[in-house]
């Protein structure tokens, strides 16, 4: 898959949000081989929190910013029915909110680049089809997906220490 990388203040330019973005796929296509496709394309927007909340009011009727939003624009079913050969598919669309994500990340006490990597990590996961808010079921195996890819990463468990419980 190709990440198509916007940069907007007011993330910071001393990271390497790109690099860091391409890790976080490189990390998932491991465990979700679907997105693993060269005729993948996502674009990917690290831009403000007042762009985030045009977005989630425009586009899902919520009047405030939120700390990742995902526009998919394949059915999970056409990715695995997707050829190696052809034209590009675009698989969707991801922004995160630098304010949201950086305030998140203090409050539980991590770097922001380690909670921007879970939430590219878990907007991946909802364009390629999985949802938390369908059932608990639904909710721990995207965690779970979610927590592994982290952890190729050496990124700890963003929903608590599951080690012992799951052997993970």
């Amino acid at each position: 898959m190709d990440l198509e990388i916007d940069i907007e203040e007011p993330w910071d330019a001393a990271t390497d949000w790109a690099d860091l973005a391409q890790a976080a796929l490189e990390a998932l296509v491991t465990l979700a081989p679907e997105l693993d496709n060269e005729r993948l394309t996502t674009s990917l927007l690290f831009t403000s929190d007042a762009e985030v909340h045009v977005l989630n009011r425009e586009w899902r009727a919520k009047d405030k910013p939120t700390n990742v939003l995902s526009f998919p624009m394949l059915e999970r079913e056409a990715l695995f029915d997707l050829d190696e050969d052809g034209p590009p598919e675009m698989l969707g669309d991801l922004a995160l909110a630098c304010e949201t994500c950086t305030r998140e990340a203090a409050e539980k006490g991590i770097p922001v680049a380690h909670h921007a990597t879970h939430l590219i990590i878990h907007g991946l996961l909802h364009l390629a089809g999985h949802d938390h808010e369908t059932s608990d079921e639904d909710a721990e195996a995207m965690e779970a997906l979610e927590t592994k890819a982290l952890a190729v990463l050496g990124i700890p468990d963003p929903y608590g220490d599951r080690t012992a419980a799951t052997g993970i």
